[in-house]
């Protein structure tokens, strides 16, 4: 089993140290290739951490400080990384990266492990850069085990071209920004070129056929699954199954390393090594516990059998939701519920994760970049669950679109406003001591956040 020493480092097992020959070469072979350029690296991250200092005064986002390093000096990245024992590891997918990604790095701890992430769910390859900024020495070194990175489909392709991940994780493909992607397809590709692009383990969803055949391409690298029970089917529909009713109804049943077998309100069970352990969770939606046996599916992937199963399952129960995914922000006695979705898929399985009685329902629809220009995908979405509670509000630049498709489910929304801050203060006046929960698009739940975080302190509002 694995440990921490008194020192807090790792203590290697038998399974790790098995391993050590190959790891240490690789380690030896990246550190020679970081030490080509230390004064270069040095100048990067001064002036990678001023850029910083000077954007956060004027009120920019992450993503400046990251560009100048990238621009500045190219193989910063790949060198500072390359010395981390246990690798890089990159989760990407249409749906769920960004919970994924904070379960994987909660469960990496809980096994004793220091773990680099980009925690503010920037996943871009400049992203990477910055975050890097806040670990690094002032040589551009790093002190840690392992890099988990949340990667964007199409940026992780070129950030694994330059940086080779130890393991990946694929979650899922769902026919989500189109308009960026062209086709679902594109998007499968583009995920199979980071499988191929990975040295060691590739953790596949067995369910999603498009993400299961990434398998037939990445031989001789070892692949894992996880996935869901059969009886699970009609709760969690591939994108085949939600667009079309001719879809294959065979599922390939490949033996999944960690099974979802149950759901519950704020439970799972999940199935390995032969055992089902029910878990009481504190990350919210059914999709989120999905998410959650992927998490599990990787951390055994990367430690094997030095994995400690009874810390898994206790930290993965203490887990919290990511900004913007189910989170619950206070203000003023009020609870202000942010639920991010993305696609007809995520909408549908937030709005069964989540009852409607007793709270004020609201939908924030965008439609810019980081969004879709095209939000005809609300007509794939069934709202007639709200149909007796009724919608308070709709918000958003595409809110007279929203009111108008809620209507031919029989719903008329008490209220359409475009302006989201106008809106957030209309909402919290009326519904003093009561939830609000907003169901919203990606930028419109940043920028719901910012106006927030002008009435109450929230972290992570650079997201």
């Amino acid at each position: 089993m694995s440990g921490v020493s008194a020192t807090g480092g790792v203590t290697m097992s038998r399974t790790w140290a098995a391993r050590e020959p190959l790891a240490v070469r690789d380690v030896d072979d990246r550190r020679a290739v970081q030490r080509r350029r230390p004064l270069l690296d040095g100048a990067t991250v001064a002036i990678g951490r001023t850029t910083r200092f000077v954007t956060r005064l004027w009120g920019g986002g992450t993503a400046m400080p990251g560009l100048v390093v990238e621009r500045l000096n190219p193989g910063f990245v790949a060198r500072a990384l390359a010395p981390l024992p246990f690798g890089v590891v990159v989760v990407s997918g249409t749906n769920g990266k960004t919970t994924t990604t904070r379960l994987v790095v909660e469960l990496l701890r809980g096994q004793g492990l220091d773990v680099f992430t980009n925690p503010s769910g920037s996943n871009f390859s400049r992203g990477v850069a910055s975050a890097l900024l806040g670990r690094v020495d002032s040589f551009g070194r790093i002190r840690a085990d392992i890099a988990v990175l949340e990667l964007d489909e199409a940026h992780g392709v070129h950030f694994v071209a330059d940086v080779q991940p130890r393991h990946s994780l694929l979650l899922n493909v769902f026919r989500d920004q189109l308009d960026r992607f062209g086709e679902i397809d594109t998007t499968a590709r583009l995920l199979g070129e980071i499988a191929k692009r990975t040295s060691g383990t590739v953790v596949l969803n067995r369910d999603d056929p498009r993400v299961a055949a990434i398998a037939d391409t990445v031989w001789p690298t070892p692949v894992s699954f996880f996935g869901i029970d059969p009886t699970l089917r009609d709760r969690f529909p591939n994108d085949d199954e939600l667009h079309s009713r001719d879809s294959d109804p065979e599922r390939p049943e490949q033996l999944a390393d960690v099974l979802l077998t149950a759901v519950e309100t704020n439970r799972a069970t999940f199935e390995f090594d032969g055992a089902r352990h029910t878990v009481d969770l504190r990350v919210r939606g059914s999709y989120n516990q999905l998410n959650a046996a992927a998490a599990m599916a990787l951390v055994r992937a990367i430690l094997g059998d030095a994995v400690d199963e009874r810390a898994l399952l206790d930290t993965v129960s203490l887990v919290t939701s990511a900004f913007g995914r189910g989170e619950i922000i206070e203000v003023r006695g009020t609870s202000v519920e942010l639920i991010l979705v993305k696609n007809p898929a995520s909408f549908r399985l937030a709005l069964e994760s989540f009852d409607p009685v007793d709270c004020a329902t609201v939908v924030a629809v965008n439609d810019h970049d980081s969004d879709s220009r095209d939000v005809s995908w609300l007509w794939d979405v069934d709202f007639s669950t709200l149909q007796h509670s009724g919608v308070a509000m709709v918000t958003g630049t595409r809110a007279a679109d929203m009111a108008l498709r809620l209507r031919y489910d029989g719903i008329h929304p008490s209220a359409v406003e475009t302006n989201l801050r106008r809106a957030l203060e209309r909402l919290l006046a009326s519904n003093s001591g009561r939830t609000i929960r907003i169901y919203c698009t990606y930028t419109a739940m940043l920028q719901l956040r910012r106006h927030l975080a002008a009435l109450t302190p929230l972290a992570g509002i650079d997201g």
